[in-house]
């Protein structure tokens, strides 16, 4: 049994999100021949100041970003 888990940063659209699980569930059957009925596919919405790339979390890379876009 096939187990999939995919981890994100919060933020995405619940169908958007949805549409990426079944998507995978239906890669792995083609590309494993395993049954549909065995895959097991969940993410998990991470919250920004959680994850960190580096030693800076996602939310201070976005704020960064964002300044930097203001001084532009």
């Amino acid at each position: 049994m096939p187990i999939v888990h995919i981890s994100l940063v919060e933020g995405r659209d619940d169908e958007a999100v949805k549409a990426c699980v079944k998507a995978v569930a239906r890669t792995v059957h083609e590309t494993l021949g395993a049954p549909l009925e065995t895959i097991r596919v969940y993410a998990t919405s991470v919250p920004a100041m959680h994850w960190a790339v580096g030693e800076q979390t996602k939310d201070e890379l976005a704020a960064a970003r964002h300044n930097q876009s203001r001084e532009q």
